[in-house]
Parts: structure tokens; sequence; C-alpha cells
């Protein structure tokens, strides 16, 4: 099986294609909670020094959306209570992220065979699928695949993971849901630079995407429909388990952030972007539409530099992060979800890529 896809400068190339999945519904769920930056700083920390007010000035970030309203973080005691609230308001906006995607890919929730879940800002047992299932008309032999620990990178390695179960099963459906509820782990007595970076920079929300194998596409697709998953990469860098992630005490979750990350970016990026896409007999020229993780102004700005995207290449990224800030792996689909909106010109290719603790990168080809 064969495809014509036209390259950025729309010269026609032949792509050997063997049952791509598609996406077929995107969607995202916030709270009422909304607030703007000046807000949220002002409430959720007890920094005092100059530069925190010039950071947040700098972060990109206008507004964002949080778990609770902001009057209840001030009496939040601890981890346990921190949790039990990240129960309550993950359960409320996947139920809400999962049925809007399904509604959008006009599917049935009995017609789901397989739900990854990604999630690193709660623990949960059991998973926040096993909680939301029955409400949403799962079926009872839903296969669940949660996923803990990948934190940025998990929206699109959860994407990655849902196009290998329906490369194996083209005839299922599978449905991605993401949910971080980011603000639950800040603490309030931490006045290091990572948890500076955390107060200005990261929002909470949910976003799922429902997926169709090969063999389960509907014939009548929507005007704008989501793309085919065409490839996938994942890497993973020796020595970089401290660059990002979260030292876990009985206080709750402390954010590792290391001023090495736009550094990942500048050093490593465009190589592992030119060695995905010349395996598929690709380069960068090729592609006209980039899904990025908004991790934050340095590191799309990194990604910018490092791979020599078009100036407007990043504003669906751009504006993710200046409406709803770092949402952790929903950002990601976030702009997934906006850039579907946007209707990319049919026979156009994509890359999403994110980055995550580990260190890693988490690359997918798309084909509209």
């Amino acid at each position: 099986m064969t495809d014509t896809i036209f390259t950025e400068s729309m010269n026609p190339i032949t792509v050997r294609r063997h049952g791509d999945p598609r996406v077929t519904g995107t969607a995202v769920a916030f709270t009422e909670h909304r607030y703007n930056q000046d807000e949220v700083s002002a409430q959720l920390t007890s920094f005092a020094e100059p530069g925190f007010a010039r950071f947040a000035a700098s972060s990109g970030v206008e507004y964002r959306s949080l778990a609770l309203p902001l009057e209840r973080y001030s009496g939040l005691t601890g981890f346990t209570e921190a949790n039990a609230a990240y129960l309550e308001v993950a359960a409320e906006l996947g139920e809400q992220a999962v049925r809007r995607a399904l509604d959008a890919a006009h599917v049935r929730p009995d017609e789901v065979d397989a739900i990854v879940t990604v999630s690193s800002t709660g623990v949960a047992v059991p998973t926040i699928d096993a909680r939301i299932a029955s409400a949403v008309g799962l079926r009872p032999d839903v296969k669940r695949i949660p996923l803990f620990g990948l934190g940025c990178v998990a929206g699109a390695a959860g994407l990655a993971r849902v196009h290998d179960y329906l490369r194996g099963f083209p005839d299922q459906v599978a449905v991605l849901l993401s949910v971080e509820l980011c603000s639950l782990t800040l603490q309030r007595d931490d006045t290091s630079i990572p948890a500076l970076i955390g107060v200005c920079l990261f929002g909470d929300g949910a976003a799922a995407v429902v997926a169709a194998g090969a063999d389960r596409v509907p014939a009548g697709l929507p005007l704008h429909p989501g793309p085919r998953i065409l490839a996938t990469r994942s890497r993973l860098f020796a020595d970089t388990v401290d660059v990002m992630g979260w030292n876990v005490s009985s206080s709750g979750f402390q954010l590792v952030m290391s001023r090495d990350v736009p550094k990942m970016a500048d050093d490593h990026l465009r190589d592992e972007v030119d060695r995905f896409l010349a395996d598929q007999g690709l380069a960068t020229a090729d592609i006209s539409t980039w899904v990025c993780h908004p991790g934050g102004p340095k590191v799309l700005d990194a990604m910018h530099n490092a791979i020599g995207t078009p100036p407007e290449a990043l504003r669906h990224s751009w504006q993710s992060m200046r409406d709803n800030g770092n949402i952790s792996s929903a950002s990601v689909l976030d702009v997934l979800d906006r850039t579907v909106a946007d209707g990319p010109t049919a026979g156009s290719l994509g890359l999403m890529l994110a980055m995550g603790p580990g260190f890693s990168f988490e690359l997918l080809l798309l084909g509209w």
C-alpha cells in the first residue's frame, strides 16, 4: 500500500504505508478555576526576591486553570490532602475529556477496546481509567494501560503506544487520556529555582485522543480529520536522570528541573529529528506542521533554534502556553487539538515532539 504525500515544497513523494492508525477525535478539559499569572504567582508562593516577578512576567504564561480555587491551596496540609484532591478532580476532568473526544470521533464508549492513561502529578490505585470507566460507559473488558512517571513526554509517548497497540489490532479503537494537576504538587515553603519555575509555568488540565486502527477507520471522515500516525521513535539519554523529574518525599512531589533542559534540545534535538526523518526518507523541509510540547519559553526557543523551524511553525505551542501554562503531558495534546482544528492541508506531513524525564525525547511522524 502506498500514498502520495506532498512535502513542504509541494513536491510529491511516495510513502509506503502498512495499516497506519488515524486520530479520529481530540478534546481538552479544564476546571472553572481560571486565573491570570499575577493571581497565581501571588497566592501559590512565598517568593519575595525581585527575580521572581521578572521571571513570572517573562514566562510566556498569561492564564491558567487550576484544580482548586486559589484560596484552597493555603489550607492543604500535605501530600495526603493534595492527593485526595488529585483523585477527585482528575476523575472529573478525565471523564469530561474522554466524553468530548469520543463525541468528536463519533465513537460510542462501548466501541473502545483499549485506554492508555498517562499522569505524573498524583498517585491513584486503582488508576484514573478504572475510576471513570463505568461513568463513561466503557466495556467491562476494555484493556487498561496506565503509564506513570513519564512526565512532560507522556502525551507524545502515550500516543506512540496507542499507535503500537493499533498496529497490532488494526480493527480496534483506542483512547489516550492525559490528566495532570501540577498545582497540587507545589510546596509553598520550597524556595528553590525549580519551584520558582513550577509556580510560573505549570497549569492543570486533561486531554484525550481517540484513534482507530487502519481496518476500523470509518469511510466518512470529518472535513478536517485528524492525522494518521505514520512512525514513532523514543530516545533515552544515559546518565540524565537528574535533569528533570520529581523528588518524592513525605511532603509530596518536589520538582527537579535542571538548567540543562534547553541545552539537551540545543545539543541533541536536531540530530534526533534528522535521523528519525531520514529513516522515513524525509528531511525537516518536508514537514509543514509542528506539534511541539510547550515546556516553557526557553524550551520552545531551543526547539526552534535546534530544528530551524519557520517563524510561525510553533504558534500553537506558544498559544497553548500563553492560555494554559505547561500542563505537563496534556500540553502537547492541547497543541494537537489546536492543530487538528486548524485543518492542515490534506497530504501534508507533521511532526509531534516532546521532551521529558529520563532524559528523553518522543517523536511521531503524522500524515494528514
